[in-house]
């Protein structure tokens, strides 16, 4: 049986997602919990969900993101996952569905690709579900792609929102919301009934933005963060600045994190926030000693919970 703390978590979790949709006037008038709840996602685990689950688990933490392979093994059985995850004590607080773009003849694969995906985490038990960008190769994208691109956003918010699951769009390197105007840009393009927004803070530092800035800027779409880190450019890198980069734990890249935690704070933002590592750097330690380091930052640090 799930202890207490995952029980206050769930709580919080479910009542910060209904908050959430609320006109911002009207916030006050939900009852506030503890200001940030974190997770952690399986992707340093690079497909090894089995490995992933345990060991977050055993970290102590209550919520997951796990990626669409998830759904190749659990597509036809949600029951089983949402069992192993019941008994670790965890939550799927995200699903990672893969990627959206402008291609107007994709884009009836992508509708039923990402619905197909909300059925399954709702299944699961969660309610948010995320989706990238593949931008134009060695191009901007046009003002017409950000238009399709928003579209399709909304008609896949639309599905999935009649499902009680929630679109979120990642902000990534290499998306059409790479640099921090064309973030906005894609925002405006969709329809805030039906898109919220993703902060990558790492990705958003690297594509030339201030993140705790971000958080201000974006404050009625943001429903959900990837706390992470990056460092850049590396050493002996000929390749362009922008491209030059590498993830790592939180505190060992550039990224001002105490300074994005303080600005959630400051709106009032009730979470999730999910730490991320894309994979472990230099691949001396394993994923859950660098897991067990975040988690020393975000609580001895930035005074964070589990």
């Amino acid at each position: 049986m799930p202890d207490e703390s995952r029980r206050r978590f769930l709580r919080i979790a479910a009542a910060a997602a209904a908050a959430s949709t609320l006109p911002r006037s009207l916030r006050a008038a939900v009852p506030a919990g503890p200001a940030i709840r974190l997770g952690y996602a399986a992707i340093t685990w690079q497909g090894k969900d089995d490995q992933a689950i345990d060991d977050i688990a055993s970290l102590g933490f209550h919520g997951i993101q796990l990626r669409a392979a998830a759904v190749e093994r659990w597509g036809e059985k949600p029951e089983e996952l949402r069992r192993v995850l019941e008994q670790k004590g965890l939550a799927l607080l995200c699903l990672s569905s893969g990627d959206v773009d402008a291609d107007p003849a994709l884009r009836s694969k992508y509708v039923d690709s990402h619905t197909k995906h909300a059925r399954f985490v709702k299944a699961v038990g969660g309610n948010i579900l995320q989706v990238i960008s593949s931008r134009p190769k060695d191009r901007a994208p046009t003002p017409a792609e950000f238009e399709r691109l928003g579209q399709l956003l909304n008609e896949i918010g639309r599905l999935t929102s009649d499902l009680g699951v929630r679109l979120v769009y990642h902000n990534h390197m290499n998306g059409f919301g790479e640099a921090p105007d064309e973030v906005a840009r894609l925002l405006d393009a969709s329809d805030r009934r039906f898109v919220s927004l993703l902060l990558d803070i790492a990705h958003y530092k690297q594509g030339g933005g201030d993140p705790v800035a971000a958080v201000t800027r974006h404050k009625d779409r943001l429903a959900i963060l990837h706390l992470k880190d990056v460092k850049g450019p590396l050493p002996g890198d000929t390749r362009p600045a922008r491209q030059s980069y590498e993830f790592v734990e939180l505190g060992r890249g550039t990224v001002d994190v105490p300074g994005v935690i303080k600005a959630l704070n400051a709106i009032s933002f009730s979470g999730p926030a999910i730490i991320e590592l894309d994979k472990v750097p230099g691949g001396a330690r394993t994923p859950k000693e660098a897991a067990a380091d975040n988690k020393r930052y975000a609580v001895e640090t930035l005074g964070l919970s589990l």
